[in-house]
């Protein structure tokens, strides 16, 4: 089955879209046809790059920001991404919150652990 990619140009399109998305999504993924998958697939891909355009989060402005960022994105847990840093969790803790200035350790620990552009972690150290 050949499907055709989604494209969705104004708002009024994007908001139809997530109404449609919702009313698939409410019959349960076990009663959806093929067709309606497909069809489910293509629209939420086309409604996150139409919010990737339209509503783009905000730049992170401080480590602790873009530290944030990182671990929503990688789906961690603030005590997961102590131990994948090899932090203590009340350090890493009190850094995010601002009780604590980030130190050289730390600040590896997120360029190589976390790909966080060195550049960046300079300028708002």
């Amino acid at each position: 089955m050949k499907t055709e990619k989604i494209t969705f140009v104004s708002e009024k399109e994007y908001v139809n879209a997530m109404g449609e998305i919702r009313t698939l999504m409410d019959k349960g993924e076990g009663n959806l046809s093929a067709s309606e998958v497909s069809k489910l697939r293509n629209m939420a891909v086309a409604a996150e790059e139409f919010e990737d355009f339209h509503y783009p989060l905000p730049k992170p402005k401080t480590i602790s920001e873009m530290v944030e960022l990182k671990r929503f994105q990688l789906k961690l847990t603030q005590a997961a991404l102590a131990d994948m840093l090899g932090l203590g969790k009340p350090k890493l803790s009190q850094i995010l919150s601002g009780k604590r200035d980030p130190d050289v350790p730390f600040l590896k620990a997120v360029y190589k652990k976390l790909g966080i552009d060195p550049a960046f972690l300079l300028d708002n150290a």
